[in-house]
């Protein structure tokens, strides 16, 4: 009997065992495929051991050469190295575990790649592991926000070193000036400057310290490459721990990160804490039903949300400033114990963010939307204007418009912002006028005309060619008004809540430039040329040629704003309807995107879709239906391209051309749960349309520092693939007019239940 009892509670142990690891396999964490698309990667696309909006973004590198196609590439067989920085125009600090031959040939400061297999390779939020084969050794990497760790197992007999490459293109730019000291037995401080490309245009320096966890043998310098070897005596049963602290500011700031996030050397402690904070930021939303398949999807979509964008301001709030003349370390605003009141950020583009980070991020990490407006706001104070992406804390000038203006106007509106208002205002206001950032198209540092902003507002449109000579890109006269009317729509918006009726009256009146270039004799928003001529010949289908990253088919539904005076120019809501629905009709027979990559958009078959879920310009077209009275047709083809574009798992597939730092995770998180904002909610009571949830049950956790409610509910009722329509929805018990819920309504918290059926066949 005691055998027997003492047998039961073995069992009573196991089970329960069994039952903590399947609840831990069940977190949101464990779902996440950080490789999903990989094949397809970018630079700033792939990051493993990477903290949410964290400086450091260290991952293998298969590819080191150019933006497109380098990092992480699981295609390639090879590891080029570690880098500590996977960022919108920055790279640096490249390292690689090597063991050392007994006559060092200097051929090993160039040749230090190794061959891999993913079936030693273990790839999760925070954390990365890789047997390199050449060497056998396994590394390990894992991060906190501002500080990468590394853990190495070097074979018996062997003689550990490190490679550090400090000189070379790195991914976006080259790499030079780097150099580093030994300072004291186990610790190394340096410096690399990031040269100036077409997209950055200064020299940028980025500040480390690196530690090891035993004495430093050598450190050798190659006068070829300018790169180095560091060399150790390692016991055969000791791993090689090292860990590497970034700054922007300087050496001394990049001790402060390190001493200040990562003082100890438990490294799996660090990967458990990694693992806890992206856990806490995924868990704000939880979803039940579904297939295992869409559990993973969706909570790497989410990943990707808070993924791409990144810290550049230390932990003492010291961050740099390079919008003037002369290269400045300037200090955040502190609270009484000196830590910052929010983070400065390197960005890519807010180009399309109405449609996604303005939604997701305002309702579910609203602290991060107030962040990024203090910061987008910090370099306002320092550079007299607010940048559209900014890169190495300076103006980029990427893309086109001043599309952080309904970033920004969205968080003012649900109160997520409160305070400075007028001062924010004048800020927007400026890009939107003459010395504004609409002036400048696409990386336009030398000249300030290439926005065609002086057209825009004597004209009312932006004219195809622009007649003036810049060195601007994206200079598309009909694709640069469609957006410079709507985002002159949200400042309006900011205005009117402000009191400024004259401005109000003047940017709407703005906003409806985009009917100069509606061609009713064609049926599309169409290029015109300075002489108000008609671009001819002219090809609905043909990508660019007028618009950015499109072409009029797809653009032309770019009135988001205003879509009941776009259907009452094609002949009313019932002829819109049927031209949007033969859109996708076509759109779907090539999976609603232009190819697997970003680069594919001028193949010829691709490039002609109608309706483009690869790249922003188009991504809310599916509710465009919603907004002419069709919310079912909305909730029919937002399922459709869930369906299409965003349930794949695998490294050959995922986003479908331009992922843009979370932008195509936000959309597809957004389309799965059934919540959408066509104007980006920045109306004066932000309304969400309501699409296809493909969950039984999403729960959102609300942020009750910025809400009343304390979670909302998401509930549909027979959901399946073909019961993907809304017949009746009530909130709290209360019926659901039009499908459409307001922001304030909704962050109260509370239920929504949707009952789900088939579409209709009228």
């Amino acid at each position: 009997m005691k055998n027997a009892k003492k047998l039961f509670g073995i069992v009573l142990l196991a089970i329960a065992a069994c039952s903590v690891y399947a609840q831990q396999s069940n977190r949101p964490v464990d779902l996440v495929y950080p490789q999903l698309d990989s094949e397809n990667s970018r630079w700033i696309f792939f990051s493993s051991a990477s903290r949410p909006f964290g400086m450091v973004n260290l991952s293998p590198d298969n590819h080191i050469n150019g933006d497109w196609g380098s990092g992480y590439r699981y295609g390639v067989d090879t590891i080029r190295g570690f880098s500590h920085l996977h960022e919108w125009q920055i790279s640096g600090l490249l390292v690689m575990p090597v063991t050392i031959p007994k006559v060092i040939h200097e051929s090993l400061f160039t040749d230090f790649s190794s061959k891999y297999s993913h079936a030693n390779e273990t790839v999760k939020p925070g954390y990365h592991s890789v047997l390199l084969d050449r060497y056998s050794v396994k590394a390990e990497l894992t991060a906190t926000s501002r500080v990468g760790f590394h853990r190495y197992q070097f074979p018996a007999n062997s003689s550990p070193g490190i490679i550090i490459y400090l000189n070379g293109e790195i991914g976006p730019c080259i790499n030079k000036s780097g150099t580093l000291q030994k300072q004291g037995p186990r610790t190394l401080k340096g410096s690399v400057v990031n040269a100036a490309t077409r997209r950055r245009p200064k020299d940028f320096m980025v500040f480390f310290q690196v530690d090891f966890n035993t004495d430093i043998k050598i450190v050798e310098k190659d006068p070829k490459t300018g790169n180095y070897l560091i060399t150790f005596d390692l016991p055969a049963d000791k791993q090689l721990l090292m860990k590497a602290a970034l700054s922007y500011t300087s050496e001394e700031n990049a001790g402060i990160n390190m001493k200040s996030e990562l003082p100890h050397w438990d490294f799996d402690k660090i990967v458990e804490e990694s693992q806890e904070e992206w856990n806490s930021m995924l868990s704000r939303i939880q979803i039940e039903g579904g297939t295992k398949t869409q559990q993973q999807r969706f909570y790497t979509d989410l990943y990707h949300s808070i993924l791409g964008r990144r810290t550049i301001s230390d932990v003492n709030g010291a961050y740099p400033d390079n919008t003037g003349s002369k290269f400045l370390v300037k200090q955040l605003p502190c609270d009484k114990t000196g830590k910052p009141f929010f983070n400065h950020y390197n960005s890519d583009a807010f180009w399309g963010a109405q449609w996604n980070l303005n939604t997701l991020w305002d309702l579910v990490y609203p602290e991060i939307a107030e962040e990024f407006v203090h910061s987008l706001m910090q370099y306002y104070q320092d550079g007299g204007m607010i940048p559209r992406g900014p890169a190495g804390g300076n103006y980029s000038f990427v893309m086109t418009g001043a599309s952080t203006t309904p970033f920004i106007v969205s968080a003012w509106q649900k109160g997520i912002v409160k305070e400075k208002g007028e001062e924010i205002y004048q800020a927007l206001k400026k890009n939107h006028m003459p010395g504004g950032i609409m002036e400048r198209a696409g990386y336009e540092f030398k000249t300030a005309v290439g926005g065609g902003l002086k057209y825009y507002i004597a004209n009312g449109y932006v004219p195809y060619p622009i007649p003036d000579k810049n060195d601007g890109f994206h200079q598309d006269g009909a694709g640069m008004t469609l957006e410079y009317a709507y985002q002159d729509w949200t400042l309006a918006q900011m205005a009117k809540a402000l009191g400024h009726s004259s401005d109000y009256n003047y940017f709407m009146k703005r906003s409806e430039n985009y009917k100069n270039l509606y061609d009713p004799e064609s049926g599309w928003i169409r290029p015109k040329n300075l002489d108000g001529k008609w671009k001819t010949p002219f090809d609905p289908y043909q990508v660019n040629n007028g618009f950015i990253e499109a072409n009029a088919a797809q653009s032309t539904w770019f009135v988001p704003h205003d879509l009941p005076g776009l259907a009452k120019l094609m002949g009313g809501n019932e002829v819109a309807i049927k031209k949007l629905k033969q859109a996708f009709d076509e759109a779907k027979k090539l999976g609603f995107t232009s190819g697997n990559s970003h680069s594919q958009e001028l193949h010829p078959e691709y490039s002609r879709i109608p309706i483009n879920y690869g790249n922003e310009p188009s991504i809310q077209t599916a509710f465009v239906f919603h907004l002419l009275g069709k919310p079912d047709l909305a909730q029919y083809w937002s399922r459709e391209v869930v369906n299409a574009a965003f349930s794949g798992l695998s490294p050959a597939t995922g986003y479908n051309g331009d992922e843009d730092q979370g932008q195509m995770g936000s959309l597809a998180v957004l389309y799965k749960i059934g919540l959408f904002q066509m104007n980006g909610g920045t109306e004066a009571n932000p309304q969400y349309q309501l699409g296809s949830p493909i969950f039984n049950t999403v729960t959102i956790q609300l942020n009750q520092k910025y809400y009343p409610g304390k979670s909302l509910t998401i509930k549909t009722i027979n959901n399946s693939d073909k019961n993907c329509c809304i017949l009746s929805a009530d909130f709290n018990g209360n019926p659901v007019r039009e499908a459409s819920l307001s922001h304030k309504d909704l962050v109260k918290g509370g239920v929504l239940t949707l009952k789900m059926g088939k579409l209709s066949a009228k």
